[in-house]
């Protein structure tokens, strides 16, 4: 089983990690990927920025990596 996802993780850690997590970010209409602050912001604090549920998130990206 794939290590899951966390809110803490950098964003750019869990895409180039994880590339089906892009389908998530883009679901949520986020760009963070192309963002500068991506390199450094994890996924919670990317979350609260946009309005976004974090938990949320997380479970959508766990759930592309357990299939």
């Amino acid at each position: 089983m794939a290590q899951k996802v966390t809110k803490d993780m950098n964003i750019i850690e869990i895409a180039q990690k994880y590339p089906q997590s892009i389908e998530v970010f883009h679901k949520y209409g986020l760009g963070c990927l192309g963002c500068a602050a991506a390199r450094f912001e994890n996924l919670e604090a990317g979350a609260k920025v946009h309005g976004f549920d974090v938990n949320e998130m997380v479970n959508d990206i766990n759930k592309l990596i357990e299939e």
